[in-house]
C-alpha cells in the first residue's frame, strides 16, 4: 500500500511538472556557493532560448583567496527536443587549465571530447548531456525520474535522479514551492530544488560527500524577460 502511494505521488508530481510552461526566453540566476557554511564565491547562470535552440552560460567569481585563482566560464549550446535539452557543444574554460570541450553529433550517434591532447571520438551515450545544461533540463521536460550520461570533455559518468517529494524552501531570492530531486551514490548525495513558480529552475543545490562536507548553491537573484 505504501509503495503504491509513493508511486502515485511520483506520477502526479511528474505530470504536474511536465505541464508547466517553459522558462522565459531570457533568464539570469545568481547563486552564492559555500562549503560547510563558508562563502566561496558567486556563480551566475544565463539562459537564452527561442523554443528551438538554447544557450546557457555560467560564470564564476571567487571570493577572498579564491578570487586569485582567476576566472571560470562554462558554455552549453544546443537544441530543445520533446524529451528535453540536447546539447551540441559544451566548453569549460578556467584560468590555468586546458579548456575542456565536447561536441555532440546526434545523427551519427558520436561524441567528440577534448581536454588534453588530440580530440577523441566515442559512441554517444544513451542519455547524453553535459555538466552545465542538465540541471535546466527539468525546466523544459518536467520533473521526473531520469538518468543523465554527463560528459565534460575529460570523461563521462552516469547520474540517476529521482523525485523525492515537494517542500517549501527559503533562499535569498525568495520563498518557493519546490520539487526535490535527489541523486545518491556510495560517495555522495546531490539534491536539487526546482522552483515550481519559476518554471522548475534550480533554486538550490546541495552536494554532501561521504565525509559530510557540504557544498551548497543557493539563488540570491532570479530575473527573467
Amino acid at each position: 500500500m505504501r509503495s503504491t502511494f509513493w508511486l502515485l505521488t511520483s506520477v502526479a508530481l511528474a505530470a504536474a511538472a511536465s505541464a508547466s510552461a517553459a522558462p522565459p526566453a531570457r533568464v539570469e540566476i545568481t547563486y552564492e556557493v559555500s562549503r560547510n557554511g563558508m562563502l566561496l564565491g558567486e556563480v551566475t547562470h544565463r539562459l537564452e532560448h527561442d523554443g528551438r535552440a538554447y544557450l546557457i552560460t555560467e560564470t564564476w567569481k571567487g571570493r577572498g583567496l579564491l578570487a586569485l585563482r582567476g576566472s571560470a566560464t562554462r558554455v552549453s549550446r544546443g537544441v530543445i527536443a520533446a524529451d528535453g535539452l540536447r546539447p551540441l557543444e559544451f566548453s569549460d574554460e578556467r584560468t590555468g587549465r586546458n579548456t575542456a570541450r565536447v561536441r555532440f553529433d546526434w545523427d551519427a550517434r558520436t561524441v567528440v571530447m577534448q581536454y588534453r591532447g588530440e580530440p577523441r571520438t566515442e559512441p554517444l551515450p544513451e542519455r547524453a548531456h553535459d555538466r552545465l545544461a542538465f540541471a535546466f533540463d527539468f525546466a523544459f521536460a518536467g520533473a521526473r525520474d531520469v538518468t543523465f550520461d554527463l560528459l565534460d570533455g575529460r570523461g563521462q559518468s552516469r547520474h540517476r535522479y529521482t523525485i523525492d517529494g515537494r517542500e517549501r524552501i527559503t533562499v535569498p531570492a525568495g520563498q518557493f514551492d519546490a520539487v526535490r530531486v535527489v541523486r545518491r551514490t556510495d560517495k555522495d548525495r546531490t539534491e536539487l530544488w526546482l522552483a515550481e513558480g519559476r518554471s522548475l529552475l534550480p533554486a538550490r543545490v546541495l552536494v554532501v560527500d561521504k565525509d559530510g562536507v557540504r557544498i551548497e548553491q543557493v539563488a540570491t537573484r532570479i530575473s527573467a524577460q
